[in-house]
This record gives structure tokens, C-alpha cells and sequence, in this order.
């Protein structure tokens, strides 16, 4: 434990308590938009406005974030409590990021248990969920480009997608994808991509025993769920949608894939993580209890892996077989992403104007860089305006 860099000076550690929670708790409440924007307004509190840290420390911050699964733009925020105050810290700035959004999503969650089938809410929905397709798209699209560097992560990102379909578990393929990238990269000569290949898919066929028996949704299996994702979940809460799908969808039965878009529709037009998605379906299953687990076990990871990583985290990064590891997971995350996307898009564009709404939200998605907030807001309101009308 001694290994966790305390702050370097303690009266000015302890002062800095208060600050810490009162900018998280502000950066909870109206931070939207997703991690690249929620990090773009931390790089704007911390270093530009309040001088806690410099540029470079805080492009390192960001570097570690990407090193080490669970929310990017909640472990910025954990870094920085960390680094400014400590185990205190730590905790404080994770914690007061999470709360507003959980509580937001937690009293939607529960309108939604009670009214979701009402009309008007169902036409609202209707019209959110051919935009989050298209917002999705433009991840997928972004995340494509820093995710498939070479030959090497585009074979395992493809390889992945086809064992995807053949039944096999995400999470082997996550590792199967590192493990293949990584030995592919440190190898010479054109067979590299051919190597990572088989890894990817021979591995994961090879150790797989079949479909997961359903699970009852009890708490223990809930909080074991989402304490497995929180675990081993690299890169945007956008990848979050291909776990949720596999197992509460396909193999437990826990939610429709309707339910499912309407969880990420709220994590979309709500501030804050994406991962708070986990409350909202949480909420769905189990009530407030499950809210509550769902939170919990999706969220703790992140503080843990935050607190001993901290400091060799940086030289992971240099080592290229480390690297090797986490650029196949990356792929392989992109890949899972993409499979989903196309899932939920089948749910979504159920008639001509489903489909419209997309193809125009992504034309625009695309050309304007605004919050996703507004998007999502706009096809609710095109929605009840297609009930008004009809």
C-alpha cells in the first residue's frame, strides 16, 4: 500500500478536500457529452483554471487512464483526488463525479419503471433511439481510427467480430485479442498478422464449453455482474453496450434489447459517466437495491485499479509487449462495439422513419461537433411530435 504516492505537501492536501468535492460534484451535475468532453472540462478546471497540475502531468493522467480497465473520464477524476490529496482524495473525487449523475439517472430509472409504457413515453423513446444509433456510429468511427493501427490490430479486431458470432465469450476474446496483438507485434516479418489471427480465434474456440446456463437475477448475481465488467472493461462506456447485451440480453434474459436503448438512451441525455447506464438497468432488474449494487459493483473497480496502478503504470506503457497487449484489447473492444452497434440498430430502425431519423441524425452527427445531449433531446421531441401527427 505504501506504494500509493501520497500528496507532497499535507496541510495543503488536507485543505484541498473541500475544493476536490465541490468541483466533482459541479463536473457531475453538468459535465455531458461523454469521457472526451468530461476530460476536456477537467483539463480546463485542474490545470488551466486552478494550476493543480501541469499539462504534462496531466497528459500522463490521461495515458494512465487507457492503461487500466473501467470508466476513462471517472479514473481522470480519481487520478486527480489521488494525486492532489492522497487516499482521501482518491475517494472524495471519485465519489462526488458519480453521485449526481447516479442520483439522476436513479430517479429516471424509477419514472421509467412506473410510466415507460405510457405513450407519450414510448414515442419519446422511439425517437431517441435512431440517434443513439447514429452517436454510437460516430464513436465507433472515432475510436476506429486511434484503435486499428496496423495490420496486427486490424486482423485481431476482425477475427474478433467473426468468434463474436460463432457464441464466444467477450471477455475471452478480450484477452485472446491482447494476448494475439501482443505476440504479433513482437514478432518480425509478414506472418505477425497471420499469428495474432490465430490467437484470436483459435484460442477462445478452443477453450469455449458452450452457452452460459441463464442466471436468476438475484443482487449477489447483479453485483457479480457488473464488478465482472467494471473489471475488464477497456475503453468508452460505448463498449459497455456489447457486454450488457450478451449476457442480460442473449443468455440471461434480464432485459429486452428495447430496455437495453432506452439505458443507454438515458446515459446519453444524462451528465456525468456513461457507466451510470449500470444504475438505470440496476434500478430496471432490482429496484432501488439493484440501482444501488449496480453502481457499486460497476464503479469500485475503477478506484482499485486507480490506487495500485498509480505508480508503474508509466513504464507499462513503454514496455512494447504491455503496449502489444492493450492495443489488441483496444481492437478487440472496437470490434465488440461494432457487432452490438449493428444488433441494436436492427431493434432501432424498426420503419421508414426510424430509419430516416438515423441516416439524417448521423449525416449531422458527423458534420457538427455538438454535445450528444442536444441530439438525443432533438429525436425525443421528434418522436412525440411523429405521435402528435399520427
Amino acid at each position: 500500500m505504501s506504494a500509493v504516492p501520497e500528496p507532497e505537501t499535507k496541510p495543503a492536501a488536507r485543505e484541498s478536500l473541500g475544493g476536490l468535492a465541490r468541483l466533482f460534484l459541479k463536473l457531475g451535475t453538468i459535465a455531458f457529452g461523454g469521457p472526451a468532453a468530461h476530460i476536456a472540462m477537467m483539463e480546463e478546471e485542474v490545470v488551466r483554471r486552478r494550476r493543480w497540475l501541469d499539462h504534462a502531468r496531466f497528459v500522463d493522467l490521461l495515458g494512465a487512464t487507457n492503461l487500466i480497465p473501467g470508466p476513462n473520464s471517472t479514473e481522470m477524476a480519481i487520478h486527480i483526488g489521488l494525486l492532489r490529496a492522497g487516499w482521501r482524495g482518491l475517494i472524495v473525487a471519485g465519489a462526488c463525479f458519480i453521485l449526481p449523475a447516479m442520483l439522476i439517472v436513479w430517479g429516471l430509472a424509477a419514472l421509467y419503471v412506473k410510466y415507460g409504457s405510457l405513450p407519450q413515453a414510448t414515442w419519446l423513446l422511439y425517437g431517441v433511439k435512431p440517434v443513439i444509433i447514429a452517436i454510437i456510429a460516430q464513436a465507433l468511427w472515432g475510436l476506429g481510427k486511434a484503435a486499428i493501427k496496423d495490420a496486427i490490430t486490424a486482423a485481431a479486431g476482425a477475427a474478433v467480430i467473426v468468434c463474436f458470432f460463432l457464441g464466444v465469450n467477450e471477455i475471452l476474446l478480450l484477452f485472446a485479442a491482447g494476448l494475439g496483438a501482443m505476440i504479433g507485434k513482437n514478432l518480425r516479418g509478414s506472418k505477425a498478422p497471420r499469428a495474432a489471427v490465430w490467437i484470436v480465434t483459435g484460442l477462445p474456440l478452443f477453450t469455449a464449453s458452450g452457452t452460459a446456463a441463464a442466471e436468476p437475477a438475484t443482487p449477489t448475481a447483479l453485483t457479480l455482474f457488473f464488478l465482472k465488467i467494471g473489471s475488464v472493461l477497456f475503453g468508452s462506456g460505448y463498449v459497455l453496450l456489447a457486454f450488457l447485451r450478451a449476457d442480460l440480453v442473449e443468455r440471461w434474459h434480464w432485459l429486452t434489447d428495447r430496455q437495453l436503448l432506452d439505458a443507454i438512451a438515458i446515459g446519453q441525455f444524462t451528465p456525468g459517466p456513461v457507466f451510470t447506464t449500470a444504475t438505470f438497468i440496476g434500478y430496471v432488474i432490482a429496484g432501488s437495491p439493484g440501482a444501488l449494487l449496480a453502481t457499486l459493483g460497476i464503479f469500485v473497480p475503477a478506484f482499485f485499479f486507480v490506487a495500485i496502478s498509480s505508480p508503474w503504470i508509466p513504464k507499462l506503457r513503454r514496455s512494447p509487449w504491455a503496449g502489444g497487449f492493450l492495443d489488441g484489447v483496444n481492437a478487440a473492444s472496437l470490434g465488440l462495439m461494432a457487432v452490438v452497434t449493428w444488433q441494436l440498430g436492427r431493434a432501432a430502425l424498426i420503419d421508414g422513419f426510424t430509419i430516416a431519423l438515423a441516416l439524417v441524425s448521423a449525416v449531422l452527427v458527423f458534420r457538427f461537433k455538438i454535445n450528444s445531449a442536444w441530439w438525443v433531446l432533438a429525436g425525443a421531441l421528434l418522436g412525440l411530435a411523429r405521435q402528435l401527427v399520427s
